[in-house]
């Protein structure tokens, strides 16, 4: 791009890092130019072959490759080495060249892309290097390539290579967060470039622009360009400078691909304030910095007016500089002239970069938002506005790119995941607006600790991403350089962020789907596929496997050991002297705050050191789940074993607890043992119960129910009917209309209560049969015990007369007999004379019948 002021046609680079060299300038001026061959040749449909071997292979994203070559190479090497003229001969030159594609074959397979590149840069470097032996540069046995050893044969393919490799190609972008994947090739029927990405790739060339699979499940790779008619001016005008050649043929705008290194033309720096190189502008385009064209223009001239700058009036590159900055303008004026609807898309599509205004919510380029899963939905489909267009039809759409829960992934089944954790998809879909449901929000896992996004709407569901996901290969990898991730658009923008006080801790939990393993099921087995469900639309469920861990795959995250016990401290106490002989290093090293609240009267005969068999021993993860407890959480009272024997030490007071351990006093947790900690019981799913959510048809669909009916439901502040995923908590009686049952209710009611009614009357009727019986028994019994207690007496007092009787005929004689006899003679006249007296009394004043008058008339006094 630069040269020094001299007629030069290249610029000369700084002699301070030149070491000795006896190759003459001619032959470094013929390195120099089977270099710049190299990297100028394009096939017939304008790719660039030579694209992955521009740089070395990046070490952290393909490691194994430095274990199979041993002399890594490329054409930026080669470069550095020209400039600081580190070559002693020009073999030495050839070598380096040669194994550019030498490397390329050995590491990749026959039928990849980056093979096939390595013969094309073989077959030009064999043509260049003939071409110079023409000249009589060198001889040709310096231009006959080396044996550099033997090439390996492949075979059988596996067809697994493409994604592979396209895996690798995003983690080899997120260490090129520049971006200078673009270039110059046509694009393909899916809009994306007829190239390959990062590093030398096993990609196959008959599938780097492969799109779906055959079912249909697979639509991964890259977002659709679609350019606005500003963007698609820029792209013209830039491939329209590059196309350019001189008189000589030659590509003039090779001088302006990339600015002049620093370490080695520091001078440049020191007079060009402002640089510019072709590169930049092609990212400045790409990530949508320009406003306007004039913008852009200006870029262009401030590169072609540095070059004149830098460069003396004479020299190739400021002539170059003139007639690309004359070519520039006069492309400029051509675009200008052409109206917008010159620049529409093959397909009809209108670009929308202003975004589109939805439900009152305007989404543009890099919103995150929730798509309508037609498998279920109350699980939207997190994902990224890519595009967003106006399609054929007058539609508003929008291109997203998926991301998908853990559940609906192929992982093994001790993977880990964050709560709420995405991952990212190469699914790239086109959805009309009425799909959308949303915004939501996605947070790198390095940010998502610290703080959350600020600004956003109240209720917005934020979830965490770290990984991709590579769903032909079931692979997750680690995502390096978020900014990989986002459109070009938003790669430089950030948001606010409310932080935390202090980080907090993240701590992953099972696969929710960990239930899905199977007992039969071994490391040997093929991976499960997914269970797919309706089209256009991600897994109903995912699926585990036994099989090895990749070696990209992180361990299972050890058990979080509970906190420490907070026990009350114990009343003051006086302990009594211990002789230190019976002291052990285990006792010793118990804190005195720990020990708990003591209680006397405790035996020590029955206190066991052994753990109890009630706390959990570490065991090794269990596929099935395990339901959690309902109930509280059951802890246990912290002990510590005692060693010495009682007869050692006086017996200490220990907690109120049994002996044997069979009260689980809770609230307390477990205290660590000698082992480690207890684990916590696993939870058997965290997959959370859904929340409430509302749903709306989409507009023709919701149009299409009479008014008459749409009035009946409940409706939003547009007019659309709601539908709601759960029943409502209380519902409220309709207003005047009164409370009622049905006649069958009734009837069945009636029944019931005249059923219950009859047993009533027969437990009624059957308890006073029961108490007449009893009764009866209870006078029955009653008159047998007083009929023998008469009977009783009547005999006592036979006896006691006789007895009487007896005693007395010794005591009295015949005259206080007589005198007895007479008394009792005396007695029973007069009771007899009473009873007769009672009986006329009763006969005088009854009533005669045939009488006139009453026996009561009569004066008993006369009547003797």
């Amino acid at each position: 791009m630069a040269s020094a002021k001299s007629p030069s046609s290249t610029p000369v680079p700084t002699t301070e890092h030149a070491s000795e060299s006896q190759i003459p300038d001619a032959e470094w001026t013929a390195m120099l130019k089977v270099l710049n061959a190299i990297y100028d040749y394009r096939t017939e449909d304008g790719f660039d072959p030579s694209k992955l071997f521009q740089r070395k292979v990046n070490k952290r994203a393909i490691p194994e490759y430095y274990d199979t070559i041993k002399e890594p190479m490329a054409l930026s090497v080669i470069k550095q080495k020209i400039q600081r003229k580190e070559y002693q001969n020009f073999s030495e030159f050839v070598r380096d060249f040669a194994l550019i594609p030498h490397n390329a074959q050995v590491f990749n397979v026959p039928d990849s892309g980056a093979f096939q590149d390595a013969l094309v840069i073989k077959e030009q470097l064999e043509k260049q290097l003939q071409m110079l032996v023409t000249q009589g540069l060198i001889t040709q046995e310096v231009a006959t390539l080396p044996d550099l050893g033997e090439i390996p044969t492949y075979e059988n393919v596996p067809l697994a290579e493409p994604a592979e490799a396209d895996a690798q190609d995003e983690d080899s972008s997120d260490e090129d967060a520049e971006d200078d994947d673009d270039d110059d090739g046509d694009e393909d029927e899916d809009g994306r470039k007829k190239k390959r990405r990062g590093p030398r790739t096993s990609t196959s060339t008959s599938k780097r622009d492969a799109g779906d699979d055959a079912d249909g499940k697979r639509a991964r790779g890259r977002p659709p360009k679609l350019l606005t008619p500003m963007e698609a001016r820029m792209q013209t005008i830039l491939k329209g400078i590059r196309k350019a050649k001189n008189k000589a043929n030659q590509v003039m705008i090779k001088h302006f691909d990339r600015l002049p290194d620093k370490t080695v033309m520091p001078e440049y720096y020191a007079e060009i304030k402002n640089p510019m190189a072709y590169d930049q502008l092609k990212r400045k385009v790409k990530r949508k910095k320009y406003k306007t064209l004039e913008d852009f223009m200006a870029d262009i001239n401030l590169m072609f007016n540095n070059a004149k700058q830098y460069n003396q009036d004479d020299s190739p590159i400021y002539k170059d500089a003139v007639a690309l900055q004359v070519e520039a303008g006069k492309l400029y004026d051509q675009e200008r002239a052409k109206p917008d609807d010159a620049f529409a898309d093959d397909e009809g599509k209108v670009p929308l970069p202003n975004g589109i205004l939805h439900n009152g919510e305007l989404y543009k380029v890099g919103d995150w938002v929730h798509i309508q899963n037609p498998n279920d939905l109350t699980k939207p489909i997190p994902a990224q506005i890519y595009r967003t267009y106006k399609a054929p039809g007058g539609q508003s759409m929008v291109n997203v790119c998926w991301y998908y829960r853990p559940e609906q992934t192929v992982h093994r089944f001790d993977k880990h995941f964050f709560p709420n954790e995405l991952v990212k998809t190469g699914r790239y879909r086109d959805h009309t607006m009425e799909e959308v449901e949303g915004k939501c929000f996605i947070m790198f896992y390095t940010r998502y600790f610290k703080g959350r996004p600020r600004n956003i709407a109240e209720g917005t569901e934020i979830y965490v991403c770290q990984s991709r996901y590579n769903e032909t290969l079931h692979q997750f990898n680690t995502i390096k350089t978020w900014a990989s991730c986002l459109p070009d658009e938003v790669r430089d923008k950030d948001y606010e962020m409310d932080l935390f006080d202090h980080p907090r801790k993240m701590k992953k939990h099972p696969s929710p789907i960990a239930y899905l393993i199977k007992d039969e099921q071994t490391e040997t087995d093929e991976l499960p596929k997914p269970q797919w469900g309706a089209e256009g639309a991600p897994p109903k469920v995912g699926a585990v496997h036994r099989r090895p861990r990749n070696e990209k795959d992180s361990p299972p995250p050890e058990p979080t050991p509970p906190p420490p016990p907070k026990m009350p401290t114990p009343p003051p106490r006086q302990i009594p002297p211990t002789p230190q002989h019976s002291y052990t290093p285990a006792m010793a090293q118990q804190p005195q705050a720990s020990r708990p609240q003591p209680v006397p009267n405790v035996s020590m005969q029955n206190y066991t050191p052994a753990r109890p068999q009630q706390w959990p021993a570490p065991a090794a993860p269990s596929p099935a789940p395990q339901r959690p407890p309902s109930a509280t959480p059951v802890s246990y009272a912290p002990a510590t074993p005692q060693q010495a024997s009682a007869a050692a030490i006086p017996p200490r007071p220990i907690p109120q607890v049994h002996p044997s351990y069979q009260q689980t006093p809770q609230g307390i947790p477990p205290p660590p043992s000698a082992t480690g900690y207890p684990p916590r019981p696993p939870t058997a799913n965290y997959r959370e119960p859904p929340p409430v959510e509302v749903y709306t048809l989409p507009d023709a669909a919701n149009l299409s129910i009479p008014p008459e009916v749409r009035e009946q439901y409940q409706r939003d502040e547009f007019g659309r009917v709601l539908f709601f995923t759960v029943p409502p908590v209380t519902v409220e009686p309709p207003a005047n209309v009164p409370r009622g049952h049905s006649i069958r209710y009734l009837a069945e009611k009636a029944r019931r209560a005249e059923l219950i009614e009859k047993r009533k009357k027969e437990r009624e009727a059957q308890k006073e049969v029961e108490e007449r019986v009893a009764k009866k028994a209870r006078t029955e019994e009653t008159q047998k015990m007083a009929t023998t207690v008469e009977e009783m007496k009547h005999k006592a007092l036979q006896v006691l007369d006789k007895q009487l009787a007896t005693s007395l005929v010794g005591e009295i004689g015949e005259q206080e007999l007589n005198i007895i006899s007479a008394a009792q003679k005396a007695e029973l006249e007069r009771k007899k004379a009473q009873e007769e007296n009672k009986e006329k009394r009763t006969a005088m004043r009854s009533i005669k019948l045939g009488s006139d008058f009453f026996a009561d008339d009569w004066d008993s006094r006369l009547v003797q």
